[in-house]
């Protein structure tokens, strides 16, 4: 791909990542791409919320609820993969064009065509789960692709992580916001049609020639990208690291009404998001000279070592504070795991190993909530927080395990690069 725009190896003296960010955003071609990858990524962080509170509104049960919401986890769980791939090979402008006008129409036969208890709602509700526009795939494996220099581009890994942290503490906001002025079903219908249009505008952008082309053709098998070893590795670490997130989702309110009221447990999540933020924002102000495969396992254990905080906290506070500090590595965490997905996947199928690497993630955050809802009544929360801690020193070790694998297909990319 020829690089027509000016590259920096190294960022200014001082510059704050406040300012690294800010003139990321005003590189050629960039603003229109991250400002539409933002629209469409809205239903991302609230849809599975957004579709129990609509049945509930319709009058159906819990149980129902949770099936429907069930389903389209699953429909976006099967079918990620194969759009990511259908992504890789025909470029985003078919396969955008054609998820922004099918999710939101599916979301919205849910909310006003179908009932609770029909075969319909549940069929609707998958097929939208599978015509979820691919948007972050998208997003990340233009930040491979775009003619970048390295600094810049461990900079939009990095803008991606912060920003995954203010859409999951803002996204609920909106919602709420909009349930406001309306109906559950009225904000359900809003936000999806916010995502399509932004999978819309994110389709027609004009890039650089060559910059999302679909490879040559491959040999087409299950597995994809995770024919590789290093990115099955890489992609088993990041299901590991996942799994502690799920137990504290369970530990936490059930230390919150253990200790006070159960109110407060919303503002002691929020600390954890705001936590990861500011530390990606603190910590992330100079750029590391260390690669990403040595780099990689250190943060892993940094976080580990974090999630261990929960053990000293007494009260609600205490485990604010202590979710704050020990979250401000989960961001960067995530960077660098996306540095090393588009490293190791290299020109091919980024789209593809990017979906597969958020696949890992939710299935990890998945049965640490499955696990931690098993042993939250017989371990108590300050149980589950020490079976937390000693799954992210597991992960922590897989990692530095992981990394002579890492660091070879590394070189391997940059030598054929």
């Amino acid at each position: 791909m020829s690089d027509t725009l000016p590259r920096e190896t190294t960022p200014p003296p001082r510059d704050t990542l406040a300012r690294r960010f800010a003139a990321l955003l005003r590189r050629p071609h960039v603003p229109a791409v991250a400002g539409w990858s933002l629209v469409s990524r809205l239903p991302v962080y609230l849809m599975s919320l957004a579709t129990v509170l609509v049945v509930r509104e319709q009058g159906g049960s819990f149980a129902q609820a949770g099936l429907t919401s069930a389903l389209y986890t699953a429909g976006m769980a099967a079918g990620g993969p194969l759009v990511a791939r259908r992504l890789d090979r025909t470029g985003r402008r078919p396969v955008l064009l054609a998820t922004g006008l099918l999710y939101p129409a599916a979301l919205a036969a849910l909310a006003w065509a179908t009932r609770p208890g029909g075969w319909a709602q549940l069929a609707v509700a998958a097929l939208a789960g599978t015509a979820l526009p691919p948007a972050n795939a998208c997003m990340r494996s233009l930040w491979a692709r775009l003619p970048l220099a390295d600094t810049e581009r461990d900079t939009a890994y990095l803008w991606e992580a912060v920003l995954a942290e203010v859409l999951v503490i803002g996204a609920p906001l909106m919602l709420a916001g909009l349930m406001l002025a309306g109906s559950a079903a009225l904000a359900l219908s809003a936000v999806a049609a916010l995502g399509g249009i932004g999978a819309l505008g994110l389709a027609l952008v004009r890039l650089p020639t060559g910059t999302d082309a679909p490879p040559p053709a491959e040999r087409r098998d299950l597995l994809g990208p995770l024919r590789s070893p290093a990115m099955l590795a890489l992609t088993g670490v990041m299901a590991a690291c996942a799994v502690p997130i799920g137990l504290l989702t369970l530990a936490i309110p059930a230390f919150v009404a253990a200790h006070g009221s159960p109110g407060g447990t919303g503002a002691v999540y929020a600390c954890w998001g705001v936590g990861s933020a500011l530390g990606a924002v603190w910590l992330g102000r100079s750029q590391s000279d260390v690669p990403a495969p040595v780099r990689f396992p250190r943060l892993v254990l940094a976080y580990a070592l974090g999630t261990g905080l929960t053990l000293a906290a007494t009260s609600q506070p205490l485990l604010a504070l202590a979710l704050a500090v020990g979250g401000a590595p989960i961001a960067l965490v995530s960077a660098v795991e996306m540095t090393l997905v588009g490293t190791v996947a290299g020109g091919r199928s980024l789209a593809e190993a990017f979906t597969w690497a958020s696949l890992a993630t939710v299935l990890g955050d998945a049965a640490g909530q499955q696990a931690g809802g098993l042993l939250v009544e017989p371990l108590g929360p300050r149980g589950v927080f020490a079976v937390a801690f000693a799954t992210a020193l597991a992960a922590a070790v897989l990692a530095f395990a992981c990394r002579p694998l890492l660091s070879r297909a590394a070189a391997g990319a940059e030598a054929v690069a």
